[in-house]
């Protein structure tokens, strides 16, 4: 009898909807006329690919980097290519022309809007080094963004010493954010004589009397900006980032007290800009509406304060629509960038116009909507397990359990599957071959089945419940019991990633990213299967995928073939998963590579970054890879001493573990 833990059987009961979601019309019909255009609709890639990502006649995911139908990258192609260069698998692919896209649609958007509503400041942008600190990320952006005057939000002190090097602009915005000690405020105050223009955001109230210190200690002041609690709602992931019991921001009682202190310390005049944020991911443009309208009104009044305000830095949050199903849900958006600038715009204009106040320069933080597309994260299955259905040979003298069982798999199979089925019939079958197999397991325990007879009554238990699967779409009217049986008979496809690694969402928040194969897209996938990852952690595996809107616990993929890698791929993954990853098993970093398109429609790799090798991660540990090599030398000449092992025998061994040092910690056929 196979048993299953709490929440496996959790899992099964709830996935009712996303069986009824398989038999939807989105989803096409089983036949041997399968398209890629089938594909493209099942994956959701038509709906979530932003025109960057397209499937062509091959099969292939096809990258369109500048988001137009001109220059394309064949991606299982690519990947071949990178493999030739000694580049193996998992392998990050970043392409920067998309992430230059990206920034150009932001501020086409805004500026779109200004257009439209006839606003009469601008939009100035700076992207949250939080969400992908690479170094060749930050300055592609810094150098994509240097005609905007894009700037940078800086969270913590490392951060803003990152930001402080790379911003040669004058006019670039630098958004300091975080806990703040002295010293980095001076260094903001430093700076701004330096050039810059760092804006120290006031974020707790402690950090106001730092400000003042540190003022009087150099002589001079930084930028000044005041982050508020907003008490408007939110929802989602995030909802928390607002309210009362935000962990960041003033309260309007607070930002009253911080005022009268700047301005006894004659530091108003440099208090220049209103920040608030209503979380990541924000996923209603509603919420957005209710934030506008009540930050407008705190700029207006910090305005009549005396302050002479000039920035209003609406914060991160603009979201990404994950599955393509353009609703409000955790992995979806039901709004447009185009939407979500023209609101920020139309809305504070109106506000400030009413009041008869100079419109702000408006700042955004989005690093999430800016990063996410422009990474593809590549990982190949190494094998795959099945629930053992194959109908065992039959033997003499077989017990009468084992015989039931292959009169009930007997009985299964005369049911014809091509026309109308009774489903009582089917899951009277089923319940009969429950019945035996629960039988097999009572008798295995007595003593009077031995290992093979219980192995056996397993196979024909499972092959019931495969015979079962094929009919129960002829059903109209299928059964609970049965509607689960297909999610049972599904495979577990073993990837060689580390989900803590390379997609720690998916583990810690449940994120959603679309997954799907990058190849055979010309074939029907005809596999329900979900991965399992290199580590020895059973959270280690993917679970979840976009169904437009829903989530299902399954993804349909195809039969692995002998001697042929089968390649999958996550997208959407460029904002925080590149960095927030841990060292689990101690799988470290994936080799990556930055490409660019070329003028004759080929790509250059503008930046390759090797990933971790075993010493690397073993010395992240405090582990000396020298030493161990060392312990083990003795540890086979003692061996070879004893006669346990050959002189040939130990210089292999330590051939392959000073070569194994110098190598991913990830497998390499």
């Amino acid at each position: 009898m196979i048993t299953y833990s709490a929440s496996t059987v959790q899992q099964i009961l709830t996935i009712e909807s996303a069986l009824k979601t398989l038999t939807k019309t989105n989803v096409p019909p089983n036949t041997n006329d399968w398209s890629v255009e089938d594909s493209s609709v099942l994956y959701g890639l038509n709906r979530w690919g932003e025109n960057y990502f397209s499937i062509n006649q091959k099969g292939h995911i096809n990258v369109s980097p500048k988001g137009s139908n001109n220059k394309k990258i064949d991606l299982m192609d690519l990947v071949q290519e990178l493999e030739s260069r000694n580049l193996k698998l998992p392998l990050l692919i970043r392409f920067d022309d998309i992430l230059e896209d990206r920034l150009n649609r932001l501020h086409e958007a805004f500026q779109q809007a200004i257009n439209q509503y006839k606003y009469k400041g601008k939009y100035q942008g700076v992207f949250p080094i939080k969400c992908n600190q690479h170094r060749h990320v930050v300055e592609e952006l810094m150098t994509c963004g240097r005609h905007w005057n894009f700037g940078l939000e800086a969270g913590s002190k490392a951060e803003l010493l990152i930001a402080l090097s790379l911003i040669q602009d004058s006019k670039a915005l630098l958004i300091c954010n975080g806990y703040k000690d002295e010293r980095y405020i001076e260094t903001t105050i430093l700076a701004r004589q330096l050039g810059r223009q760092p804006i120290v955001v006031i974020e707790q109230t402690t950090e106001v009397q730092r400000i003042i210190q540190a003022s009087r200690n150099i002589g001079a002041a930084p930028l000044i900006g005041i982050r508020a609690k907003l008490s408007s709602r939110s929802s989602g992931r995030w909802g928390a980032s607002v309210g009362a019991t935000a962990k960041f921001g003033l309260s309007i009682p607070e930002i009253l007290t911080t005022v009268e202190q700047l301005r006894s310390a004659n530091l108003l005049n440099d208090l220049r800009l209103l920040h608030f944020h209503v979380g990541s991911q924000i996923n209603d443009i509603a919420i957005l509406k209710d934030a506008l309208q009540e930050a407008g009104q705190i700029y207006i009044e910090l305005n009549r304060l005396g302050a002479p305000m000039q920035y209003l830095d609406v914060g991160g949050g603009l979201g990404i629509d994950y599955d393509g199903s353009q609703t409000s849900t955790e992995a979806s958006t039901n709004y447009s960038l185009q939407n979500y600038a023209n609101d920020v715009v139309a809305t504070i204009k109106e506000c400030c116009e009413a009041n008869s106040i100079r419109v702000p320069t408006l700042v955004s933080e989005s690093g999430r909507a800016i990063a996410s597309h422009f990474s593809v994260l590549v990982f190949n299955i190494l094998s795959k397990s099945v629930v053992p259905a194959k109908i065992p040979s039959i033997k003499e003298n077989e017990p009468l359990i084992i015989r039931n069982l292959r009169e009930t798999l007997a009985l299964i199979k005369k049911i014809s599957k091509n026309t109308e089925v009774n489903s009582s019939q089917l899951q009277e079958s089923w319940n009969d071959a429950i019945k035996f197999q629960d039988d097999a397991l009572s008798a295995f325990r007595l003593g009077y089945l031995g290992l093979s007879e219980r192995a056996m009554a397993e196979q024909l238990t499972w092959a019931c419940a495969k015979e079962v699967v094929e009919r129960l779409s002829s059903c109209s009217l299928i059964p609970e019991d049965l509607k689960t049986l297909r999610y049972r008979l599904a495979g577990t496809y073993y990837a060689n990633l580390s989900i803590f690694r390379s997609a720690p969402d998916t583990w810690a928040i449940d994120q959603l990213f679309p997954i799907m194969p990058i190849h055979r897209l010309n074939e029907e996938p005809k596999q329900l299967g979900h991965f399992a990852d290199l580590t020895c952690d059973s959270d280690g595996k993917l679970t979840r995928f976009i169904d437009n809107g829903q989530i299902k616990p399954l993804l349909e993929l195809h039969e692995l073939k002998p001697n042929e890698q089968y390649v999958i791929g996550m997208f959407l993954g460029g904002a925080y998963q590149e960095v927030m990853g841990n060292l689990h098993n101690l799988f470290g970093s994936t080799n990556s590579v930055h490409l660019r398109l070329t003028k004759d429609g080929g790509y250059t790799l503008d930046h390759v970054v090797r990933g971790n090798t075993k010493a690397d991660v073993l010395e992240a540990m405090e582990h000396d890879p020298e030493a161990l090599l060392e312990r083990l030398r003795i540890a086979s000449e003692k061996a070879i001493q004893s006669g346990n092992l050959k002189i040939g025998d130990a210089q292999r061994l330590m051939d392959h573990l000073e070569t194994s040092l110098r190598q991913s910690t990830y497998l390499h056929e």
